[in-house]
Order: C-alpha cells, then structure tokens, then sequence
C-alpha cells in the first residue's frame, strides 16, 4: 500500500475522468488519498469529493496564490470546516515568492491564520513553501514559540537548510515527482540526508509528474514511480517505503482511520 498524501482530485475531476483516475490509483495500489484544499470558496467540492469513498481524504485552506482573494481568511473558520470527519490536515498554505501572486505580508498573515488552527485542531499544516524559505523558517520558528503544531512541507525542493530547519521543528517531508526529474540532483542529496521515518510521498497531481510520465497529466497511481525513487536514494526495497511512508502518514494524519 502506498499513500498519496497530496493530490488535487477536484483539478482531476475537470478532466471528467475522476472515477478512471481513483480506479486506476487503486489498482497500483495507492490508497488512501489526502486531497488538497486552495480556496475556501472551493472547500465544497473539496470536501464532497473526500465524502464520495472510504478511502479519500481532504484538508482544509487557502494556497498562498489565494491568499490577496481571501485574505480575511481566519483562523476560527478553519477549525469549524476541519471539524469534519473527512478533514483531516490544514493547509496548504504558506508563503510563494516565485509567482508572487498575492502580496508577501498578506501571505504571511493568511499563513499565520492557518498556523493558529493546526496549533487549535491538532491537525497538521501541510506547508507549500517556493523562493520563501527565510520567511518560511523565520514565521514557523516564531510560531512554534507560541506553542507547538504538527507539520510537512509539502512538495519539497528546497534546501538542506530548509530540510533540517523542519525537522528540527518536528515536521515531515514530502516528496513529489520532482525528485525524479534529471536537474533536481541537488533535491536528491537533500533527501537521502532525510530520516525514513519523516518522509512521506505525493503526486500533487495533476502536476509535476515522476519520469517516466514527465511531461503527462499527474495522477496518483503515479505514487509508485516516486517511491521507488525514494527507495534508491535510501537503499531501502520498495515495500519497505511503502510501509515505512503509511506508517509515517498514519503518526501524522492521525484522524484518518486507515
């Protein structure tokens, strides 16, 4: 069994293929699945498409791309919409100054709203982080402060500075076909230094796709070619990723019942 900790069913679903993408996931063998909120105003679809199957789960929150169109986003209605059974993380938030899409300071303050309600709920923050990691690690330490939260960084590519700065706080890392891709050698030094029992992997379908699928729609029967990368960065077999990654979603994602 392997786990897809972050996809976006709801962006797969436009598609008007979801039932051929779930089959085919469950088919390789990847299941459950966590799907990811970007936008409250969204969080419907999000959260219907996690009622649909036993095995499909959702997290609740605005992306930092977002955060300028819900910048009131505030901390006690996320904790109302994570009450549900089927919400299981917060997130994903963060800071982006790649695209810069919404202005840094609102980022910030969208992403302290979310810090506040994993730090309530117990549910952990599901972090996106790109060209930001000195604010990133600045606003989490601060955070931490305060009192502690569970955590990843989803999706990483960042740098080893960043890696052991999150594990320090206790956070996993998740790991997403990027990995596999013929530049990211400098990811892959980054996470071979990353203990197994804090990784975890994902698609972030329906983008970034493992090789051999580069260049195609992601989904989350890709899982597979991820983990086996992993598993060659960590000399382990690829039924140990397999466990040792669905135990490591378990400790983290407690509220799933898996």
């Amino acid at each position: 069994m392997l786990i897809d900790s972050h996809c976006h069913l709801d962006y797969l679903a436009r598609d008007g293929d979801l039932d051929e993408v779930l089959a085919r996931a469950r088919e390789a063998g990847v299941s459950p699945m966590l799907t990811i909120s970007t936008k409250l105003r969204e969080f419907d679809v999000v959260r219907s498409i996690a009622e649909s199957a036993g095995d499909i789960y959702c997290s609740v929150g605005v992306h930092p791309h977002e955060a300028e169109s819900e910048p009131d986003t505030a901390a006690a209605e996320l904790i109302r919409l994570a009450a549900h059974p089927k919400v299981i993380g917060i997130g994903e938030t963060g800071l982006d100054y790649f695209y810069e899409h919404s202005p840094r300071d609102v980022q910030q303050a969208v992403f302290r709203a979310h810090i506040s309600a994993a730090r309530e709920t117990g549910l952990p923050l599901i972090i996106h982080t790109r060209d930001a990691e000195a604010d990133t690690i600045r606003i989490l330490e601060e955070e931490t402060g305060k009192g502690p939260f569970p955590g990843l960084i989803h999706c990483f590519s960042g740098t080893q500075r960043l890696a052991d700065a999150a594990l320090a706080l206790g956070f996993y890392i998740s790991v997403s076909g990027i990995v596999t891709f013929k530049t990211a050698e400098d990811l892959r030094t980054v996470i071979a230094t990353v203990p197994a029992e804090r990784l975890l992997v994902e698609t972030d379908s329906p983008y970034l796709a493992p090789v051999p699928r580069r260049g195609k729609r992601n989904e989350p029967a890709y899982t597979a070619h991820t983990a086996a990368k992993v598993a060659e960065l960590k000399g382990l077999g690829a039924a140990e990723v397999a466990s040792v990654t669905t135990d490591n979603f378990r400790r983290l994602f407690a509220k799933a019942e898996i």
